[in-house]
């Protein structure tokens, strides 16, 4: 095994958190969560994932508040789920990797059919597409009271993640979703302190960071996942995140997880490979929903063929700027491409559909020289995340 391979699969540290080697399970939603309780089938797909010999899972979506949900199969942060995330957490332990929670909130893009408040709110106030189908068309603009009490909730998901077990907490800084609302120029319009320049807008999730670290302690380890480019006329860009990234390495975060694309605009920056389109359209049963797929899937659902690691020029504009650890993601499927990460100067890797794929990745990458993983990135597992039983590699059938 070539001295790059041994870095990999070597211990390697995050703030006081020792993994067992640098390969993360990238968090992605698995829809195993019915009702918004972690099932033993959730419990299950992680345990498996953690007998392959990751360093480390994360799960997701951990919503800070039942509003803070896209959709009601997603689990929220509260005392009703302290047994199933423990016992989860306690199974994927015994296979000795360690468990981080991607905590997120999904601002105003929501199709929740649970939803208790009177609009979903954003940055800004503006027509929610995602929410028609479930009778929440309008978002709000959120005044400087709700984005403290926001801060606040994340702050308190954090310590009841904490309390349970989770070895280390991922925000979501990027994907479209309520952080990254204030981020994009894209989706926050506002003239207050909390929008114009990066810097403004770039506020919030700074208040969100420094509550989360203030609950959550200094030793213990905080990932930020963040959007290079959202891959849309007027949102953040490449060089934006640069700066976002040397914010967040300002701020005391620990590694920052260098992703791109939103799931509310641009989702294929992020996946690559086949579009996911035709087969939301299959599973989709609202019939609305499932017409809007038809005309606005060629236009949302843009074509990027897949290649290995992807997003490596310009995620290494970050390493060269930034102290903080560096997570790569981004279409890493074989041993060379496990190489070609270590040797750029990243700290880690996150791997998500390679390892749906096949929950063995990191025992065979280290026993097979030349490793490469079988995954084809046709992309279905992600269109089942509302399927019955959720996501799995269709391959295997």
């Amino acid at each position: 095994m070539s001295d790059l391979l041994d870095k990999c699969f070597a211990p390697a540290a995050i703030n006081g958190l020792t993994l067992p080697n640098r390969i993360i399970k990238a968090a992605t939603f698995e829809g195993k969560c019915p009702g918004g309780i972690p099932s033993p089938e959730l419990t299950a797909f992680h345990q498996r994932i953690g007998e392959g010999g990751v360093g480390m899972t994360t799960l997701a979506y951990c919503g800070a508040e039942a509003d803070g949900r896209v959709m009601h199969q997603m689990m929220y942060m509260g005392e009703h789920i302290r047994d199933e995330l423990t016992d989860l957490i306690e199974q994927v332990h015994s296979t000795g990797a360690k468990v981080s929670g991607q905590l997120s909130h999904c601002g105003n893009f929501t199709k929740n059919k649970d939803f208790t408040g009177k609009r979903p709110l954003g940055p800004s106030a503006g027509i929610s597409m995602i929410g028609l189908v479930k009778g929440l068309p309008w978002a709000g603009e959120m005044t400087k009271a709700d984005i403290a009490e926001r801060v606040q909730i994340f702050a308190k998901a954090a310590g009841f993640m904490q309390s349970v077990g989770f070895d280390a907490i991922e925000i979501h800084f990027g994907h479209g979703y309520g952080i990254s609302q204030f981020i994009s120029p894209r989706t926050n319009k506002r003239v207050d302190e909390y929008g114009g320049s990066l810097e403004n807008r770039m506020r919030f999730g700074l208040e969100v960071l420094a509550a989360v670290r203030k609950e959550a302690g200094d030793t213990f380890p905080l990932l930020a996942k963040i959007s290079m480019s959202d891959g849309v006329r007027g949102g953040v860009s490449y060089s934006d995140s640069v700066e976002i990234a040397a914010m967040l390495d300002d701020a005391g975060i620990d590694a920052i997880i260098c992703s791109g694309g939103t799931s509310s605009m641009n989702p294929m920056l992020m996946f690559r490979g086949d579009s996911i389109v035709n087969g939301m359209i299959k599973h989709e049963k609202n019939w609305l929903m499932k017409l809007g797929l038809k005309f606005m899937g060629p236009k949302m659902f843009k074509e990027y063929p897949y290649e290995e690691t992807y997003f490596i020029e310009q995620a290494k504009n970050i390493v060269a700027r930034v102290k903080c650890k560096v997570v790569y993601i981004g279409g890493v499927c074989t041993n060379e491409g496990l190489e070609r990460i270590m040797a750029a100067g990243f700290d880690f890797i996150q791997i998500g559909r390679g390892l749906i794929f096949d929950p063995d990745f990191v025992k065979n990458a280290q026993t097979k020289p030349n490793y490469k993983n079988g995954c084809n990135h046709c992309n279905e597992c992600a269109s089942l995340i509302e399927a019955p039983g959720g996501i799995r590699c269709v391959l295997k059938d």
